[in-house]
């Protein structure tokens, strides 16, 4: 009897343990009220949570998962979460899987989808994360389903960046959604990134739901921010929902909008399968983990697929939904959003934007993405020469989890063999090789950023160049022309900083296209701009000469004529190609200056004398000189023939320039930092 108590406790304690292990996975049918405090702020807790689990299906591993089978296309809401830098998208997304009871309230992180430590650390979100909730909705006074069945939506957030250095994560996100929540700051209404967000949306043909977030503020203006709705995108004021999220006011509204508003996703279950891959990652003990959505059919564990742009077969090994962790459920049907292991070993064969399907079907290939256009490009070099092959192996992981960058092999002669990266933006290169350091533990040297050019030689040749080291110096091919890239750059600031900025971007060779007023209170601006004005310190300007209030945006448009010129630095007469850079005639020679002070400051003494010189072809327009560390060899003299004293000093200083001849000056990392700064 005693053994059969212990077993049974034993097999008690087993469930015991499944149970906890889902208690996250569950949808749940949370009542949410608000309550006012006597301060005036408002309050939120969360009422009586219901679970649903299917045990009667078992995956070929033996695993119980949800059942996602009972959630047809007419169930499921695909949206996004869209907005600029700090108007609260993370903590809406965080309030949402806690009205979902998702995650639980009080456990876990703040912004509970930035799940970098760069992220954390900056503040800012990085990559756009997925999170499936399940939320019980009451239409015309009645639930859909019977309290003991699941509750009656799946819906699938994607919380995105606000940073125009990740747009292309937004555009791939909005991929896979048919709406989009529009967050507005209440105190701040519409900014940049605000306008390019909703047209990306509405080129998607998305339903939009303008959210106007933190109205709980002191300076709080909803009535302003819907009258700035409607001047620039024409969205009826009063769709819009009055939100808090940091409350909890008025987000009872939320999901019953986006049910109501947002379309269904519009596949077919019995066409043949069709999935799109939006992203993926590595995983050292799984391998190449891919975030997809099912367009057409259905996915099961076991099914043989294969990529349409390679012909590649795998065998699906796990299949799920990140709920809001990854949770398999065996099964992706159509119009859901999961994620897929299928054996695939090297981040090449994860292809975003590829197509996936069974592996003896044909069918069309999906859209996918359009090209993503690099504006900036810079080396990446380890910091030890040693060090390459783990640089290597570190880079070709991150970019499994980062699309957007693109990476080709180069040699230095300062800096030996290292990479040649392209980015969307300054922080994009800056974030890339934080994560490199942070995740990998890879130290790396950054040369001076560059953006891509076009030179026409007098023979009639063309070359693009995105690495300055490359520009072709040979005199009997002289460079005729020169095209440079230019963005469409959009500014919404304050009205009394209109004089300050038009001065700015006069001086940035801008040229103004457009200059209206949104309120009494707020202009907008947009101007064509060369985009190798605005890659560095612009913003930083922007927002210095306008009290942190501008918001700057900004999109490629075609290369212009322009008059460039190849700048190079050069140690003891003989160029760091490293260093290289190209600039506008004009201003050549104060970049020059600026240059050859910074490395002057960084550059340790050595026995020898060191020139530092800022050079256009043969001709040296700016020069600093560290003078050489000198032993006293006249210490021992004490006193005799002055001959002798002078015979000892011209020794050294025949020394000195074998020395200088043979010698080689060692740039420090801080160097490179430093020249990163200077536009």
């Amino acid at each position: 009897m005693g053994s059969l108590n212990r077993a049974s406790k034993a097999l008690r304690s087993k469930y015991q343990v499944l149970l906890s292990g889902f208690s996250t996975f569950s949808p749940s049918s949370a009542i949410f009220e608000a309550n006012r405090t006597l301060d005036g702020s408002s309050s939120y807790y969360f009422g009586s949570q219901h679970a649903y689990y299917s045990n009667s299906r078992q995956g070929t591993s033996g695993d119980i998962g949800l059942d996602l089978s009972q959630y047809s296309p007419e169930r499921i809401r695909n949206f996004s979460i869209i907005a600029h830098i700090d108007h609260g998208k993370s903590t809406l997304a965080d309030r949402l899987l806690e009205l979902t009871g998702t995650i639980k309230r009080g456990h876990g992180q703040p912004q509970y989808l930035d799940k970098l430590q760069v992220e954390r650390e900056r503040g800012i979100t990085v990559k756009a994360q997925t999170a499936t909730m399940f939320h019980r909705h009451i239409c015309n006074g009645s639930d859909i389903t019977d309290s003991q069945e699941p509750p009656s939506f799946l819906l699938n957030l994607i919380d995105t960046p606000g940073h125009v250095d990740f747009n292309y994560e937004v555009s791939r996100s909005l991929a896979a959604c048919q709406g989009a929540l529009l967050v507005v700051d209440a105190a701040q209404g519409v900014q940049a990134q605000t306008v390019a967000n909703f047209y990306l949306a509405f080129e998607s043909n998305l339903t939009i739901i303008p959210i106007i977030n933190k109205i709980d503020q002191l300076t709080a203006d909803p009535d302003r921010v819907k009258a700035q709705l409607k001047t620039m995108f024409d969205l009826d004021p009063t769709d819009a929902i009055l939100t808090s999220a940091k409350t909890g006011q008025g987000l009872e509204h939320v999901l019953p909008a986006v049910i109501e508003r947002i379309p269904c996703p519009p596949g077919k279950i019995n066409s043949p399968l069709r999935v799109l891959l939006l992203d993926s990652y590595y995983d050292e003990y799984k391998g190449v983990i891919c975030h997809v959505a099912v367009v057409d059919g259905t996915l099961r564990k076991g099914d043989k697929i294969a990529s349409v742009a390679t012909r590649q077969v795998y065998e699906v090994s796990d299949v799920g939904i990140m709920h809001p962790e990854l949770t398999p459920t065996g099964m992706l049907l159509t119009g859901q959003v999961g994620y897929v292991v299928s054996g695939m070993r090297s981040t090449k064969e994860a292809r975003v934007g590829d197509t996936l399907c069974h592996a003896r079907s044909v069918v069309d290939p999906l859209p996918g993405f359009k090209p993503v256009r690099h504006m900036v490009f810079s080396g990446v070099y380890p910091a030890n020469g040693s060090d390459f092959e783990e640089l290597n192996h570190a880079i070709e992981r991150l970019t499994c989890n980062d699309a957007s960058v693109s990476v080709t092999k180069e040699t230095s002669a300062a800096l030996g063999i290292g990479f040649r990266c392209g980015f969307l933006g300054l922080l994009h290169m800056d974030v890339f090789h934080q994560r490199l350091e942070q995740e990998y533990g890879a130290q790396v040297i950054s040369t001076t950023p560059t953006v891509p050019y076009i030179f026409e030689f007098s023979d009639g040749s063309k070359v693009h160049v995105q690495n300055p080291a490359a520009l072709d110096s040979d005199p009997k091919k002289r460079v005729t022309k020169c095209w440079e890239p230019s963005v469409i750059a959009t500014i919404i600031f304050p009205s009394e900083y209109v004089g300050s900025v038009i001065t700015l971007c006069s001086e940035r060779r801008g040229e103004q296209l457009e200059y209206s007023f949104i309120d009494s209170q707020r202009a907008f601006m947009k101007y064509r701009m060369p985009l190798r004005e605005i890659v560095v310190d612009f913003y930083d300007e922007l927002k210095s000469m306008t009290s942190g209030y501008a918001s700057f945006d900004y999109e490629d448009a075609e290369y212009q004529v322009s008059d460039l010129v190849k700048l190079d630095i050069l140690l003891n007469g003989q160029p760091v190609d490293a260093m290289a850079t190209i600039a506008h005639k004009l201003k050549a020679q104060r970049l020059g200056r600026e240059m050859v002070d910074k490395l002057k400051k960084f550059i340790d003494r050595q026995m020898f004398e060191i020139t530092i010189q800022a050079a256009i072809g043969s001709k040296v327009i700016a020069r600093e000189t560290v003078p050489a560390m000198r032993k006293n060899v006249l210490a021992k003299c004490y006193g005799g023939d002055i001959t002798r004293k002078k015979k000892l000093l011209e020794k050294q200083k025949e020394g000195k320039k074998r020395m200088k001849l043979v010698g080689s000056v060692d740039i420090p990392q801080e160097a490179f930092h430093e020249l990163l700064k200077i536009s």
